[in-house]
């Protein structure tokens, strides 16, 4: 008499599916998630990309400690070193639910939906971000659950198949098989679709973004007041010391925005308003019609560690902001403006910088173009004398004039100082640290800042000896960087340490003691080891 045929036994079901494919089955549904939701980010705001608000939001809680770490390891390449890190947990996390669905689908799909919601807060509390900007990560949410319940599916064993050579008995029902083609063919539809969405999207987004559109046909206008020629020698006599002027596309950049806001200059105003007796907002254009001015003034981040190279000079265009504050006409009692970027970061600056005769602008230009995006187009801040991350606010779009009792900005509750004067520093920047060089003449060079105040005097000292003057470049203005130089002759073959150190405009000496970055700019001084060959 013969036996029905019985159902597949679940764990059976279970012992044929293998975790590499159930890894795997995660990754490529995670892929459908993201491409998916890469494809229709574009008709909504800058939030609705999941990848690009879980990241801004991690930037966000990252501790201090992390960042000055990440900046000091990995310096302007942090964001990429964050992408990369962020796929990494991305397909980490795929691959769990994954080999989740594997024992049971409703296991699996818990699992989703609590990354999905972590996502969703993320995305709304964006700057600027609203309810309809969650619709790409639904979409995708459903994409991708969609294609991983297809998949694990697609794992299950054919019905009745055997072994492959197993000769079944009347007592043994034949061993199920998983359906490896299927779960294959599948799996690569799935992968090469969500590539091809992801790609889509991408090239939408190019498709839509005025922003770079309209910067290349963008002409700046002439300014009301040009900046002084440099005078001659403002360039260090020593080969391979940094240029005095910095190319734009060398210039650092060290920001909070994971992905570089894209404003249409067309829709972007600034509004003025807090503690003021006249509040008013300006239009790109009402701004390209002002007096304009240039001025060459020198940026320094304060994770800039001792020696380091996050600092630059550019040849800056915009709209004065003492003129900005006296139209506002700030209210007694106000000591602090707020500024705020189309990303949600926040600087506090003391409202007498922006009053004095320093040249703090609203730019729109640098070194003869329009801003590049990334650092800041169509307007950002730059003040000379303070470090960036309480002054250089880029992408801007509110100033509110306030007081530090009142408000804080982006990186003041995070355990950084409120205003962030810059202080002197100094570098050598040739010979490179741990270089090889001919004995004999050797030049030695580099560059040192002390913006507002100028520097006076650089000395270096050779191998723990005396403290020797260096030749100074000319200086171009107290807000820019000066190089400096010095010939040694004679060097004898060995391994050799030079060390240096500046005095600003007022002799003061640049700090020794070293300090890290945190809270208020790194000191110490500068030194590094070569060898004369």
């Amino acid at each position: 008499m013969e036996t029905p045929q019985q159902d597949q036994d679940p764990k059976q079901d279970k012992q044929h599916r293998r975790p590499v494919a159930g890894a795997a089955t995660g990754v490529i549904a995670a892929g459908a998630l993201l491409g998916v939701a890469q494809l229709l980010s574009p008709f909504f705001g800058p939030a609705s990309s999941p990848l690009a608000s879980v990241g801004s939001a991690f930037i966000d809680f990252t501790p201090a400690w992390l960042k000055n770490f990440a900046v000091a390891t990995f310096g302007t390449n942090d964001k990429a070193v964050l992408l990369l890190s962020m796929a990494v947990v991305v397909a980490v996390l795929a691959a769990v639910a994954g080999l989740a669905a594997q024992r049971r689908l409703a296991a699996s799909a818990a699992l989703v939906l609590t990354f999905a919601a972590i996502a969703a807060a993320c995305v709304i509390t964006r700057a600027g971000a609203g309810l309809p900007d969650l619709l790409p990560l639904l979409a995708g949410t459903a994409a991708g659950f969609g294609a991983l319940s297809f998949l694990t599916r697609a794992q299950a064993p054919l019905p009745g198949s055997g072994a492959a050579g197993a000769q079944p008995s009347a007592e043994q029902p034949p061993a199920a098989r998983p359906n490896r083609r299927t779960f294959l063919v599948g799996s690569a539809a799935v992968a090469g679709t969500a590539v091809v969405l992801g790609l889509g999207g991408r090239l939408l987004e190019a498709a839509r973004n005025t922003a770079s559109q309209v910067r290349e046909a963008l002409r700046l206008p002439a300014p009301r007041l040009p900046a002084p020629a440099l005078p001659a020698g403002t360039q260090a006599a020593v080969a391979g010391v940094g240029p005095f002027v910095t190319p734009n596309q060398d210039f650092y950049r060290i920001d909070t925005a994971l992905v570089v806001p894209e404003l249409d200059p067309r829709q972007w105003s600034l509004r003025v308003h807090g503690m003021v007796e006249n509040e008013f907002t300006l239009s790109f254009d009402e701004l390209l019609a002002a007096d304009l001015v240039e001025s060459y003034v020198t940026l320094t981040c304060v994770s800039n560690v001792v020696g380091g190279n996050l600092a630059g000079n550019a040849k800056w265009l915009g709209y004065p902001l003492r003129e900005v504050m006296a139209r506002a006409r700030p209210l007694e009692g106000a000591d602090m403006v707020l500024s705020t970027s189309a990303d949600g970061f926040s600087a506090s600056t003391p409202l007498p910088a922006l009053q004095d005769g320093r040249d703090a602008l609203l730019a729109v230009g640098m070194n003869g173009e329009p801003l590049p995006l990334d650092h800041g187009f169509p307007v950002r801040m730059v003040v000379p004398g303070l470090y960036g991350f309480v002054s250089a606010t880029k992408w801007v779009v509110d100033l509110e004039v306030t007081t530090f009792a009142a408000k804080e900005g982006y990186w003041t509750p995070r355990g950084w100082s409120s205003h962030g004067p810059i202080k002197t520093a100094s570098r050598v920047e040739v010979p490179r640290a741990l270089a090889r060089v001919p004995a004999g003449r050797v030049g030695i060079g580099g560059t040192a800042w002390a913006q507002r105040r100028g520097i006076s005097k650089v000395e270096l000292q050779l191998d723990g000896g005396p403290w020797q003057q260096a030749v100074l470049a000319a200086e171009a203005s107290i807000d820019t960087w000066r190089q400096w130089s010095f010939e040694w002759m004679g060097a004898t073959a060995g391994t050799h340490t030079v060390r240096v150190r500046a005095y600003d405009g007022a002799g003061t000496l640049q700090d020794e003691r070293q300090a890290p970055p945190e809270p208020d700019g790194s000191t110490g001084w500068h030194s590094i080891t070569f060898t004369v060959v």
